[in-house]
């Protein structure tokens, strides 16, 4: 355990102006706060705030920052409080605290909800002060280097999983490289031991069958670079078994196809001596395909700059090269913590790893909740890194599989609601189009355009899911808000009664509701019933008699499509018998076409769902009357004729032609296929289900009749269910 004078000496090797004082009080607050308390491992439990503090003076941070460390586990874990410590070191060091504490309480929640809303708050505080989330990867650091005595296998799983899915992706974020890599091993270890020892097997095979390969190989390099006059510190490294096992799961190869399994990082002087260095291994060596990167012209999200290419090197071992300067070494190493300002205590606020904090701030304004924002952050965090450009030459960073739309809401939250077109290296392509290093990308927007609800199911970005989902959520809210004040205009009118704002302001408080939208809004979800706020306006009201008040207590079945005029379909055929504005839509078990005798069923979340009379699905309804309403088509004489689709079951011969005369007679008949599904296949028929778009019961029964004529059909009827 290290002691108080020793981490006072390390502060000050780096600081020399560092408060001695303060660090000195909080080493003895922290003592005695924690007091008897025992860790697993036996250890007094204020050894672990010490190595979490001097595992920050490696990054060589502040004296508050070293102070927050020794003091970040007193609020959670002693009788100290938040005032306390404001007292005693000051308001900044006291937010920190604060900060590293409410991300800690996500360790001890089974509930994923809670989990998410101190996450939620944690990226709060790490957004106005960065040094919280260095703290506590530290603080996390430590807990995994000692996560072996925890005895509950489950518990060290669910720690182990946590660092893999939150901790590790945020020291990458902030360029901690070496650190996300020991965070990923340690977790690696718990998660999948047997995976991790097949990789220690294979490198220590490899290490005794090459001695001290690493080792020639560095000086093999040094003789080749020293031959051309460019001055390097070179220095090799084995990768860890995390990144190992990743890279073989990621590309779906063995060991020994690997060619970055030894890593040598060769530092210079300058940004024109690691081209130099490059186009002389490029010379000496044969270069591994697809293995070339250039970070320097486009560096990664975090700030990450370096030449990366792969060669069969020295003894013809594949290896990797990190082609980099010394203060682009620094970066690698340290991340944020390299750029650290220790005077002015802030540090460059411009860098990418803070436009990627202000792109979690953007989200977390978007997400309907903590739980959403989690999964956006993760987004976010997680996936390999595909450059893109504007036209104007600027750079943008994507996840792999990004698509243009991803692209239009990275440049602009406003591009993205009004893209309807992209220019992808000059030509025009779909928007689910997805991007490739290099591409340069023109979005076209329109002013009357909106977020298509569609983007949802292609687009891989946080940011872009999140504004999408805002968009549906808004349009959604208020087509329900429609729903809902029919609904309750229905049960008003029924009971002889007026609907008025007024009365409905009246009753907010009752229902827990900001506003009348809201009121509505939630009518029309269904978590209300129209008579539920009928009696709270006018308390013991009763039914008109002789009749009774039908209780409407639908959504619509698609939020996304636009809500039909009363009594209408959507695709412009009158039905009568519905309650106005009812959501509505046709059965998918039976295929309802205009001529058929029709019923419909009032279901909770979905409106009425419309069905032929003679449809098998009805007798799971026969003992609820209350939900059936009998309904009939109205179609004028000089009504648009208009598509319905009718389902029919056709049986086949497996010969030349068939299909092709099938959909001839469909087709000659005024029947177009929409869609064709085969069921069953053998070797003299084919059963398939075919949906035909049609005027009607008539004209379907044409078809099918047409289709029956046919020597190809051995047998047609119309499909139920």
């Amino acid at each position: 355990m290290i002691r108080q004078f020793e981490l006072v000496e390390r502060v000050k090797a780096y600081d020399p102006a560092a408060d001695e004082d303060l660090i000195n009080r909080a080493y003895v607050f922290a003592m005695k706060a924690h007091g008897s308390q025992k860790r697993a491992s036996g250890d007094p439990y204020f050894s672990h705030p010490l190595e979490v503090a001097g595992i920050l003076t490696d990054f060589k941070l502040d004296a508050n920052t070293i102070v927050t460390a020794l003091l970040h586990d007193t609020i959670e874990d002693t009788d100290a409080t938040l005032d306390n410590i404001e007292g005693q070191f000051g308001e900044q060091v006291a937010r920190m605290v604060d900060g590293v504490t409410k991300l800690t309480r996500i360790e001890f929640q089974s509930d994923q909800a809670k989990q998410a809303e101190n996450f939620r708050k944690f990226v709060l505080a790490m957004s106005e002060d960065i040094r919280v989330l260095l703290v506590k990867l530290a603080d996390r650091l430590h807990n995994m280097r000692t996560l072996h005595y925890i005895k509950r296998p489950e518990k060290r799983q669910r720690i182990a999983r946590e660092t893999m899915d939150i901790y590790a992706p945020l020291a990458e974020r902030i360029g901690m490289q070496d650190l996300k890599q020991e965070l990923e091993d340690l977790a690696f270890a718990e998660l999948n031991p047997d995976g991790r020892q097949s990789i220690l097997n294979r490198l220590d095979f490899l290490r005794a069958k090459g001695e001290d390969l690493i080792g020639r190989i560095i000086e093999e390099l040094s003789e080749l670079m020293g031959e051309q006059g460019i001055e390097t510190e070179i220095s090799g490294r084995e990768k860890t078994p995390y990144s190992i096992w990743r890279k073989m799961q990621k590309n779906e190869v063995g060991f020994e196809q690997l060619s970055d399994i030894m890593a040598f990082r060769i530092i210079v002087d300058s940004v024109e001596d690691c081209y130099k260095v490059l186009g002389v291994a490029h010379s000496a060596y044969p270069v591994v395909p697809g293995r070339f990167k250039d970070y320097i012209s486009t560096p990664k999200p975090n700030g990450y700059r370096s030449l990366h290419t792969g060669v069969f090197g020295p003894e013809r071992h594949r290896i990797e090269l990190q082609i980099r300067t010394k203060r682009m070494h620094d970066f690698a190493e340290n991340g944020v913590a390299a750029h650290w300002n220790y005077k002015q205590g802030q540090p460059d606020e411009d860098g990418p790893q803070y436009r990627w904090l202000r792109e979690l701030l953007e989200i977390l304004e978007h997400a309907a909740g903590p739980e959403e924002f989690l999964e956006h952050t993760k987004l976010e965090m997680f996936s390999d890194q595909v450059f893109c450009f504007t036209p104007r030459g600027d750079l943008i960073n994507l996840p792999q599989g990004a698509t243009a739309v991803d692209f239009a809401y990275a440049v602009h939250s406003e591009v993205g609601d009004r893209c309807v077109g992209a220019k992808i290296n000059g030509r025009m392509m779909p928007l689910r189009t997805q991007l490739r290093n290099g591409d340069q990308v023109e979005i076209i927007t329109s002013k009357a355009q909106t977020p298509s609800p569609t983007w949802e199911s292609f687009v891989v970005t946080g940011k872009a899911r999140a504004k999408i989902r805002r968009f549906i959520r808004l349009q959604e809210k208020e087509e329900y808000e429609k729903l809902g004040r029919a609904i309750l205009q229905r049960a008003f009118a029924e009971a002889e009664f007026e609907l008025t704002d007024k009365g409905l302001a009246g009753v907010l408080d009752v229902f827990k509701q900001d506003s009348i939208q809201d009121l509505c809004a939630q009518v029309g979800y269904g978590h209300l019933t129209g008579r539920d706020v009928l009696e709270a306006v006018y308390p013991g009201v009763k039914k008109s008699r002789g009749k009774a008040l039908v209780e409407n207590v639908v959504s619509f079945a698609q939020a996304r499509r636009k809500k039909p005029k009363k009594g209408e379909v959507a695709d412009g055929i009158s039905i009568k018998g519905l309650i106005p504005g009812m959501a509505m839509h046709m059965a998918g078990c039976c295929h309802p076409l205009p001529g058929d005798r029709i019923v419909g069923i009032v279901t909770t979340g979905k409106g009425v769902t419309v069905h032929t009379i003679d449809c098998e699905t009805l007798e799971s309804f026969s003992d609820m009357p209350e939900r059936w309403l009998d309904l009939s088509w109205d179609v004028a004489e000089d009504s648009p004729e208009t598509a319905h689709v009718g389902r029919v079951h056709i049986s086949v011969l497996n010969i030349p032609g068939s299909l092709g005369d099938l959909s001839t007679v469909i087709a000659k008949n005024g029947g177009n296929i929409s869609n064709l599904k085969i069921v069953n296949r053998s070797e003299d028929f084919f059963d398939m289900l075919i949906d035909i778009e049609v005027k009607d019961v008539r004209h379907l029964t044409e078809v099918i009749t047409a289709l029956r004529a046919s020597p190809a059909i051995n047998a047609v009827d119309r499909a139920r269910g």
